[in-house]
């Protein structure tokens, strides 16, 4: 999974996505071999020769400067979150970086902090491949109270958000949605791998999946990315039944993000998560260094 393989792959795929159509294109009524804007016409869209976008696709050219590559994203309608991506492979793609395992993940104190500040709601700490790095108890009673609560604070048990939405029934059940879950997951995870090409544990994170679930390879296979900062899902908890949660990402940066699951005032949803807490109350073991991940 190299920035320079993957850069030519995301131009292609976001390229068949764009209809003639869509873009004011005239297509006279002509049978088309290809779905989507074929190169030349998404060159003159960009402003640069069908040749240079060509080689560029192919991964042979290696110099595209941030001008090139805006009017590229342009032409492709891409959105913020899809235009970081774009220039994250572009300089992947020069560097050439080697796939190296990075630093093991902790949660910062900040996080902790915030995670025992919000002990009246679900929140989990996610590390940037969807580990589970620490869960406070509504936390944990909401998305995988299958899964023992000590877990995140052994990395070789750590739950992994991402694997647990594509291979866990429980968590699969969770969602009414399902699908809109996992696609925020792949989108979120194309991001990561633009941002970090040389994470080792991303890569075999993504093959794992790739082989195990077809639902996500086809879904990788798309190239669709998508930043998970804030999203309303309707849950079916197996404790207290339907409930819709705003499942909100906060982060200041590099490093661990905290996710919360939040409910209108008065509502249903919100005395489903009052009597999950109160489940939670009368089956709790004390927070303690021994079972929180440092």
């Amino acid at each position: 999974m190299t920035g320079k393989t993957q850069l030519g792959a995301f131009l292609q795929a976001r390229r068949a996505q764009v209809r003639p159509e869509d873009v004011g294109m005239p297509t006279y009524g002509e049978r088309r071999r290809v779905p989507g804007l074929r190169r030349e016409e998404l060159a003159l869209l960009a402003g640069v020769s069908a040749s240079y976008y060509t080689r560029l696709e192919q991964g042979q050219s290696l110099s595209a400067s941030a001008e090139v590559l805006e009017a590229i994203a342009g032409a492709l309608r891409l959105d913020e979150s899809e235009r970081r991506h774009l220039h994250d492979l572009a300089r992947a793609d020069r560097r050439r970086p080697r796939s190296r395992r990075p630093a093991p993940e902790r949660v910062t104190e900040a996080a902790g902090q915030l995670l025992d500040a919000l002990t009246g709601v679900p929140a989990i700490v996610l590390g940037r491949r969807s580990d589970v790095l620490a869960w406070n108890r509504m936390g944990h009673a909401l998305f995988a109270g299958h899964l023992d609560f000590t877990a995140p604070a052994r990395p070789a048990e750590r739950p992994n958000m991402a694997r647990l939405v594509f291979l866990d029934c429980h968590t699969r059940e969770l969602y009414a949605d399902w699908a809109s879950k996992a696609r925020a997951v792949v989108g979120n995870l194309r991001l990561v791998a633009g941002e970090y090409p040389d994470d080792a544990g991303l890569h075999a994170l993504v093959g794992e999946l790739s082989a195990k679930s077809a639902e996500f390879a086809g879904m990788w296979a798309d190239h669709r990315v998508k930043a998970c900062a804030v999203a309303p899902y309707e849950m079916r908890h197996p404790l207290v039944g339907s409930l819709t949660v705003l499942q909100q990402t906060l982060s200041s940066g590099p490093g661990p993000a905290v996710v919360v699951a939040t409910t209108e005032p008065d509502s249903p949803a919100r005395a489903a998560l009052t009597l999950l807490g109160q489940a939670v109350d009368h089956d709790t073991v004390p927070a303690s260094p021994s079972n929180r991940p440092v």
